[in-house]
């Protein structure tokens, strides 16, 4: 059921289907409006919203957990010129951008005009850097897409191996690299992304050395500090790396 519900949501957007079944409430909320306001709603700039009615705020775990955790730790410990981000969700980094001066590098380049954000076009298998020549460095669940093709990059099966190699290369002795993928049952879902074992992880930023360990687990429960023993047993986990260049 898993696989067919998978194939349905790429070309049907299931949530949008079932909110059909909303609409007689927004019918009828319509009409108690139009009775309220004197009858001054137009059909013409109706906009039904039908799947926004939930007892609580709905949220990615992973998003939002792991945005939470690396702004905690850059306020723990700030970049001492810039951070440079590769790849991770813009809207953090909007966000990150109004405390710590950003380099933010994407395949497709964000568009944007912001203060303190340096918006580069660059690709995670060859960045524009020098060996070992940053201080701050984070990449947040993209690692996993590269070589999928999902991006419009190019198919390579080795694309999350060349990646990790590439973080590691630039981090500078000292230097930190704020790392998160998926972690699990060691898996590739073409063409989403891969799921990697904790310890895969680790083996490929050598020589950087493991700091800390957070999780978002499958229960969608964030762990500040987590073993790779419970990592290892998550079907879709969130994993967040805290690696250091001796």
């Amino acid at each position: 059921m898993r696989i067919l519900s998978r194939w349905a949501q790429a070309v049907v957007d299931i949530r949008r289907l079932l909110a059909i079944f909303y609409l007689p409430r927004y019918i009828a909320h319509w009409c108690r409006f139009q009775r309220l306001s004197g009858g001054k709603l137009s059909l013409g700039e109706s906009y039904p919203c039908l799947s926004d009615w939930v007892a609580s705020t709905p949220f990615d775990p992973h998003y939002f957990f792991q945005s939470a955790w690396l702004c905690r730790q850059l306020q723990v410990r700030p970049p001492a010129d810039r951070h440079v981000d590769i790849g991770s969700d813009v809207r953090m980094i909007a966000a990150m951008s109004a405390f710590v001066p950003t380099d933010f590098i994407d395949f497709r380049p964000l568009q944007v005009s912001l203060a303190n954000l340096h918006c580069l076009a660059g690709n995670i298998t060859a960045l524009p850097y020098d060996d070992g020549t940053l201080d701050s460095v984070s990449s947040l669940h993209v690692v996993e897409h590269v070589g999928l093709g999902r991006y419009g990059d190019l198919l390579d099966a080795e694309g999350s191996t060349r990646a990790l190699a590439e973080l590691s290369r630039i981090v500078a002795p000292g230097g930190v690299l704020y790392l998160s993928v998926p972690v699990g049952r060691e898996t590739v879902c073409f063409n989403a992304h891969r799921v990697f074992d904790p310890e895969t992880i680790v083996r490929a930023v050598s020589p950087l050395t493991l700091q800390s360990f957070a999780l978002v687990n499958d229960e969608n429960e964030f762990l500040s500090s987590s073993s790779f023993s419970v990592a290892q047993q998550q079907h879709y986990g969130c994993g967040m790396f805290v690696f250091k260049r001796p």
